[in-house]
């Protein structure tokens, strides 16, 4: 009996990501960055960067509602780096 590809069984594919939350170079770079702006600029920044990272989640294949809850993720994430980052500021003010 030959082994031919019609013959072999093909497991689903599934594709997982990264959780963006998790990546901790990019959750502190944009956190540092996003300090460092104010006003209008830090708006363009962070709408900017949500933007690129949810195109870059679909363009991978991530369904729409699963890239939506990744980048809310993301969101907290730097928020609460921020506020880490602040943390020591309270305690000398």
């Amino acid at each position: 009996m030959p082994n031919t590809a019609a013959q072999l069984q093909t497991a689903p594919s599934s594709l997982a990501f990264f959780p963006l939350a998790s990546r901790r170079d990019l959750v502190r770079s944009a956190a540092v960055t996003l300090d460092r702006l104010q006003g209008e600029n830090a708006t363009v920044f962070w709408r900017t960067t949500c933007r690129q990272l949810g195109a870059e989640l679909l363009d991978l294949g991530c369904p729409e509602a699963d890239m939506r809850a990744e980048i809310m993720e993301f969101q907290d994430a730097v928020q609460m780096e921020l506020m880490w980052m602040h943390q020591g500021d309270e305690a000398q003010a």
